[in-house]
C-alpha cells in the first residue's frame, strides 16, 4: 500500500500500532464506563486537534485497544453483543468529546454488521477475531464520480482462487487509520461485496486529502485500488442485506444520528461553561452577570428540552434495531428504518441549531481563535450532510400515509 500526503494537509503518514492487543469488553456497563474515561482524554485535546488538523491516531489506538470496536461482535464469537441502545451511547460520549474521533469508528461498525448479517461462518469466526484483538476497517465505499451514492464503478472480478478489484473512492473515512480496508464493490452479476485487504496491499494508495472545513480530523480522503488482490476469505457478500431483511441499513443510519447527537450535547456543554465564565450582561437586562438573562436562560431551556428529545427518539430508534438483531422481519426491519429516520430527523436538527446558539448566547467574544467554538458549528454543518434529512421526512411521512416501506439500503 501507498499512503500519499497533500500538503498543506498532514506532513506525514498517521503512525499507529500495527499489532494490537485489545482488551475485550465484557458488559453494556463496562462500555458505558470506558467509553466516559475516553471522552474526558479525548476532549482535552480536541479543540488543539481540530485547529492545527493533528490526526487523532494515538487516540484511536486508545479507542480502539479499549475493546469498544469490537462490543457489538455477538457473545457467541466472544464479543459482548451490547444493544444497540449502548453502542448509540458509545458512540454520544465520544462524539460530545471530539466527533471526528467518534465518527471514524462508524463504517468499521457498520462492517462488523454486514459481516454478523452476510459473511460464512468462517469468515465470521476469521473478521471478529481480528477485530476483538483490536484490528480496524477503514471505509472505501463511496464514490464521489458515479451517478449517485448508490451507484459503484469499483470492480470485484474473479482472479483464480481469489478476486481483483479496481476502482476509486472518496469520503473513506477511517481508512488512513485502519489496519485492514473493505472496499465496497460490484461482482459480475451486479452484485455489490464488500472487498476486505490489508492497508499494505499491493495497488492500494491512500491519500490524504480531505479539506472539509469541518469533522476535519477524519482524514477521510481517497482510495486508489489499482487491481488489489484478494482472497475469497475477505469477499463478503454485502448484497444478501439489502435483498433480505436485515439491521444493515438501520445500523448505518443510527451512527450517524449518534454523532449527530454527540455533537449537540457536548455543543450545550461548551455553552453553559462560556455563558457561565465569560458572557457579559445586556445593557437592557437590568443584571450582573450573563448568566442571569432572562432570555438566554430561556434559551439553554429550549436547546435542553430538543436535546433529551432527540435522545429519547435515538434511544427508542436503538431499542428498534435490537428487536431485529436475532430475527429480521419485514415488518420489524421497517420499523427500525423509521425509528431511525425520526431520530436522524431531530439530531440533525438540534446538532446545527445548538452550534448556532453557541455563538448567538455567547455573542462576539465566542468567535475569537482563541477558543475555537466555531468548531462545533463546522462539524454539526458538515457531518449532517450525510444522508439528507429532506428525505427523512419523506420516509416517515410515505410510510405513515401510504404504508410504504423506506427502501433497504446503507443510506436509508
Amino acid at each position: 500500500m501507498t499512503i500519499s500526503v497533500a500538503p498543506p494537509l498532514t506532513s506525514a503518514p498517521p503512525q499507529f500500532d500495527l499489532e494490537p492487543q485489545a482488551h475485550v469488553i465484557a458488559s453494556d456497563a463496562e462500555a458505558i464506563e470506558t467509553a466516559t474515561t475516553l471522552a474526558a482524554e479525548f476532549a482535552a485535546g480536541a479543540a488543539l486537534r481540530d485547529r492545527d488538523r493533528i490526526l487523532p491516531a494515538a487516540e484511536l489506538d486508545r479507542f480502539s485497544k479499549s475493546g469498544l470496536w469490537g462490543i457489538t461482535i455477538p457473545k457467541a464469537y466472544g464479543g459482548a453483543g451490547v444493544s444497540w441502545v449502548t453502542l448509540t451511547e458509545v458512540i454520544k460520549l465520544i462524539s460530545a468529546a471530539d466527533p471526528s474521533i467518534g465518527q471514524i469508528p462508524q463504517n468499521h461498525l457498520a462492517a462488523v454488521d454486514v459481516i454478523r448479517s452476510t459473511a460464512s461462518e468462517e469468515q465470521k469466526k476469521l473478521w471478529f477475531g481480528r477485530v476483538l484483538a483490536g484490528y480496524r476497517l477503514g471505509n472505501a465505499f463511496s464514490e464521489a464520480k458515479s451517478k449517485h451514492v448508490g451507484a459503484f464503478e469499483t470492480t470485484l472480478t474473479p482472479d483464480g482462487d481469489g478476486y481483483r478489484v479496481k476502482g476509486e473512492k472518496f469520503y473513506a473515512t477511517g481508512a488512513l487509520f485502519a489496519h485492514y480496508i473493505h472496499i465496497g464493490a460490484v461482482d459480475p452479476a451486479g452484485k455489490v461485496n464488500l472487498a476486505i485487504v490489508p492497508r499494505d496491499a499491493e495497488g492500494l494508495t491512500i491519500i490524504d486529502n480531505w479539506s472539509s472545513f469541518g469533522q476535519r480530523t477524519t482524514a477521510s480522503g481517497n482510495v486508489h485500488i489499482d487491481n488489489v488482490r484478494v482472497g475469497a476469505e475477505g469477499v463478503i457478500p454485502a448484497y444478501l442485506g439489502g435483498e433480505n431483511p436485515s439491521t444493515n441499513g438501520a445500523v448505518s443510519q443510527i451512527i450517524q444520528a449518534a454523532v449527530d447527537a454527540g455533537i449537540a450535547r457536548g455543543t450545550i456543554e461548551d455553552t453553559i461553561k462560556f455563558v457561565r465564565n465569560n458572557v457579559r450582561p445586556w445593557i437592557d437586562s437590568g443584571q450582573e452577570h450573563g448568566y442571569e438573562d432572562v432570555f438566554t436562560i430561556a434559551q439553554i431551556g429550549d436547546l435542553k428540552i430538543k436535546l433529551h428529545a432527540a435522545e429519547a427518539l435515538l434511544e427508542k430508534a436503538g431499542r428498534a434495531v435490537d428487536a431485529i438483531v436475532e430475527q429480521p422481519t419485514e415488518e420489524g426491519v421497517t420499523t427500525a428504518a423509521v425509528a431511525v429516520a425520526e431520530a436522524k430527523v431531530l439530531t440533525t436538527e438540534i446538532a446545527i441549531l445548538a452550534t448556532n446558539k453557541l455563538h448567538e448566547l455567547g455573542g462576539t467574544r465566542s468567535t475569537l481563535g482563541q477558543y475555537n467554538l466555531d468548531r462545533h458549528w463546522r462539524n454539526a454543518r458538515t457531518h449532517t450532510l450525510h444522508d439528507p434529512v429532506r428525505w427523512k421526512f419523506y420516509h416517515v411521512g410515505n410510510h405513515a400515509l401510504n404504508g410504504v416501506s423506506p427502501p433497504r439500503h446503507p443510506w436509508s
